[in-house]
């Protein structure tokens, strides 16, 4: 009765993971062999362990990456110019906590949208919050906040998130709308915060793209100057779809 007792106070508590590993020691009989200290150590680890899953899991379900990208499976046999060393670099997420960016550039199907999740998936495995978007939908996504008065709010949750994914930059010339709300994104995270930009287009012709002089050196001063350049280049990925590459099955590399 006195356990039954302790179980619902636990489960009213939300202390769904310190239950779970109590209910376990209780089941093995080895455990009676350590000290009331050894137990409660166990049991506050396991809990740990259980809260930062569970935090994880809910990182990863709000920043809209798909589940495949992960580092540990970026394929560096196929010929593209990415550096090993600096993946291996990025992948402690330190560029993160530094408030750095990361530019990927080259051809379509070279694996840039891949890659930038990969980085941001380990991101959000690293503690730090993250929300990925195409460009077209992130300013779809604006346009309908204005229209029903939620800018403002979307705005700062932008300004909040650690890591901004932003798909597909600059595949075709801004609004004049698109422009300002953009500049104000990248004002509001440049020295703050973290952003992953992929685009077909090199750098270098971002600035006929976004349009209007002014605001495209403000936005380019924001995001180029603390950031990693990664331009890919080689042959698509996906040409290699009907060679039964294990990048294209599911689960594979990029």
């Amino acid at each position: 009765m006195m356990q039954q007792q302790t179980f619902d106070k636990l489960h009213a508590l939300r202390w769904f993971g310190f239950a779970e590993a109590w209910c376990k020691q209780i089941e093995n009989p080895e455990m009676a062999a350590l000290s009331f200290d050894e137990r409660l150590g166990l049991l506050v680890d396991q809990h740990w362990t259980w809260r930062e899953n569970q935090n994880m899991t809910r990182r990863l379900k709000r920043s809209k990456l798909d589940s495949g990208p992960c580092v540990e499976d970026i394929d560096f046999r196929h010929p593209r110019g990415l550096d090993r060393s600096l993946v291996r670099t990025l992948s402690n997420s330190q560029w993160v906590a530094q408030h750095l960016s990361v530019l990927f550039t080259g051809p379509t199907g070279i694996g840039k949208s891949w890659l930038a999740q990969a980085l941001a998936q380990k991101a959000c495995r690293d503690g730090y919050t993250v929300w990925y978007r195409p460009a077209g939908k992130l300013f779809r996504d604006l346009t309908m906040a204005r229209a029903d008065g939620s800018l403002a709010r979307m705005l700062e949750t932008i300004a909040r998130t650690d890591v901004l994914v932003v798909d597909d930059f600059a595949m075709a010339p801004l609004t004049e709308q698109e422009r300002r709300d953009f500049l104000e994104i990248c004002d509001d995270r440049y020295n703050r915060r973290s952003t992953i930009l992929t685009s077909q287009l090199p750098v270098e012709k971002w600035h006929a793209q976004i349009g209007d002089p002014t605001l495209a050196d403000s936005i380019l001063d924001r995001l180029v100057h603390n950031a990693y350049r990664i331009e890919l280049s080689g042959e698509s990925i996906r040409k290699k779809k009907g060679r039964g590459s294990s990048e294209d099955r599911p689960g594979g590399g990029a």
